[in-house]
């Protein structure tokens, strides 16, 4: 019995310990500090448990066709995510580089990702990142589906054709609402 009080006192005192360390500014949220080791790998699985848990929609049945792809890559290139990931041939603006966490390079993520988990993160971004939600602002659940696409493609994508989509004009204006 007298264990189990001392792990229950531990545990209360690493408790007040982390919220005085948190809460009383000693820990340093500037963007040029790394975070802690717990705090990134907390930070990183809370991220893809409310993904896993949130992407349900289903991607309609033209997701991947070349026509949808295209279009996703001119809304992409229109609504100013080459600034912070890049694209095919297109370097990502210099003040990407100063966001914390880095904005990741998509054909590196998205290989692992479904379609519903890139459509999601695209619709409702992602709290303390900078990533953000395209349905609050411009995008309708169209152009949202394309931009999905492009990412799922953009590893796959010549910077020549990139380019080509890009110069072919810029998505359809939304329709009112």
């Amino acid at each position: 019995m007298k264990f189990l009080s001392l792990i229950g006192a531990l545990a209360i005192l690493a408790a007040i310990a982390a919220g005085v360390f948190f809460f009383g500014g000693f820990y340093n949220i500037a963007a040029t500090e790394p975070d802690l080791g717990i705090v990134t790998w907390a930070l990183e699985h809370v991220r893809e448990a409310s993904i896993d848990r949130h992407a349900t929609a289903t991607p309609p049945a033209s997701f991947d066709s070349p026509a949808n792809v295209q279009a996703g890559a001119r809304a992409y290139a229109a609504r100013g995510c080459v600034n912070c990931h890049g694209a095919p041939g297109v370097t990502w603006a210099k003040f990407s580089e100063g966001l914390h966490p880095d904005p990741p390079d998509l054909k590196d993520v998205v290989k692992e990702l479904e379609p519903k988990e890139i459509f999601w993160v695209v619709r409702n971004g992602i709290n303390m990142t900078g990533m953000p939600s395209f349905a609050a602002n411009v995008a309708n659940e169209t152009e949202l589906w394309q931009i999905s696409a492009f990412v799922k493609k953009i590893g796959d994508v010549s910077e020549a054709d990139y380019k080509a989509w890009v110069e072919a004009g810029p998505p359809p204006a939304d329709p009112p609402k």
